[in-house]
């Protein structure tokens, strides 16, 4: 019985990188999509919500299945409580690799439209950076790399904030071209919540490995002593 529970378990961590990899094909054709001004990517990400849509789907019910048939316990029953979490954080990071694209498609449709703010082009090398790494966490169980990840997480926040800084001043500047500054402002914004996201699943990924619930806490980014005890 036990045998059957784990192969389970490891089809349903294959299932849920699998949506790892469409989100993050779907986050970078976002990027590239609002970066160049790309229409057409811009469409292929949209047209691919679908799908990931469905996959999430897929993976909760595969969840739901394993906590009713098998009622896992300690190591198992968070491991399979931490995906049914990551699950959902996955699905909005479509949602908004979409809100993304759908900027993308304001600002292509501009005669001259202005230059993006440098800040954009970092937050989403971070915000990419951060999501792979969540990942990476889970699939190697290495809580140290999740932890890094909520670390990197305040540097998004203070990029998005740059952003904010420019966006007042650029539209004061230039108050005709204040609709797609708003795409850019709205485009750093998606980013940063793209990044919070990636710090819930690395969160999920300490929960998993340590036990340790450390959201609203600093334990997110303290290592565990290495005793074994909890600080």
């Amino acid at each position: 019985m036990k045998r059957h529970l784990d192969k389970e378990i490891e089809q349903l961590k294959c299932k849920s990188l699998a949506l790892g990899a469409l989100v993050e094909g779907a986050l970078d054709k976002a990027a590239a999509a609002v970066i160049d001004r790309n229409h057409i990517l811009a469409a292929e990400v949209v047209a691919s919500d679908v799908l990931i849509d469905a996959e999430e789907v897929n993976v909760e019910e595969d969840c739901l299945k394993i906590l009713a048939l098998h009622q896992p316990v300690a190591t198992d029953l968070r491991y399979v409580i931490a995906i049914l979490k990551l699950n959902n954080d996955l699905e909005r990071i479509g949602d908004l690799a979409v809100n993304i694209a759908e900027q993308a498609v304001a600002l292509s449709a501009a005669d001259s439209p202005p230059e993006m703010p440098s800040h954009i082009g970092e937050m989403v090398t971070r915000a990419r950076a951060m999501v792979r790494s969540s990942l990476d966490s889970l699939v190697n169980i290495n809580a140290a790399e999740a932890r890094r990840v909520c670390i990197a997480d305040d540097v998004v926040d203070d990029l998005h904030r740059s952003t904010y800084a420019w966006f007042i001043a650029a539209v004061g500047a230039r108050p005709e071209h204040a609709s797609l500054y708003t795409c850019y402002l709205s485009a750093s914004r998606y980013l940063e919540r793209i990044a919070d996201h990636a710090t819930n699943i690395a969160e999920d990924v300490i929960y998993m490995t340590e036990g340790d619930i450390v959201r609203h806490s600093n334990l997110a980014t303290e290592p565990r002593p290495t005793d074994g005890t909890k600080s």
